[in-house]
């Protein structure tokens, strides 16, 4: 589970991007382009990542960033407390924020040792000034990576944010 509070736990910025998912508290500088509080603490000191739409990144760049290596062979996801798994799946659930009139897109995508990488979800454009959760099942039975990948829109006004990612125990 990583809320972001004290750092990236042990999620790294992708080396085959254009920019990096940045850490950071309260909304961002233009007023209404970021949320006012994270999702863990619902504080303005509570921390999340994100990607904003406005200088000094353009239109159609990447920002990337991956979960440890995984295997549903080891201890190493953990689910958190009050979490039902329907018929035991692997599962991750997150928090997301997208909102602004130039908002780029979210992809979500599960990559294997091989480098395959499978698109798990895609969001394109503004959906709310809030926060919203996605549960999504994770496929196959060997060693993975969570990859979420966010784009920038094609004007100044957007912000792309995600907070509290859990992964199930079955991975």
């Amino acid at each position: 589970r990583c809320d972001f509070e004290f750092d990236l736990c042990d999620w790294k910025q992708d080396e085959n991007d254009d920019f990096d998912w940045n850490l950071r508290t309260s909304s961002t500088p233009k007023i209404c382009t970021g949320p006012v509080a994270d999702h863990t603490l619902q504080e303005p000191s509570g921390h999340y990542i994100f990607i904003k739409s406005s200088f000094p990144q353009l239109p159609g760049q990447k920002a990337r960033i991956s979960s440890p290596v995984l295997s549903r062979r080891s201890k190493n996801c953990k689910v958190s407390r009050g979490m039902i798994l329907a018929g035991m799946q692997t599962l991750i659930v997150f928090y997301y924020y997208m909102y602004g009139a130039h908002i780029g897109s979210l992809i979500v995508y599960q990559r294997t040792t091989e480098e395959q990488e499978k698109i798990l979800l895609s969001l394109t454009g503004n959906q709310g000034n809030f926060w919203q959760s996605k549960a999504l099942t994770l496929d196959g039975d060997g060693d993975f990576q969570v990859i979420f990948e966010g784009t920038v829109g094609k004007g100044p006004s957007g912000v792309i944010a995600l907070d509290d990612l859990t992964l199930s125990r079955e991975c």
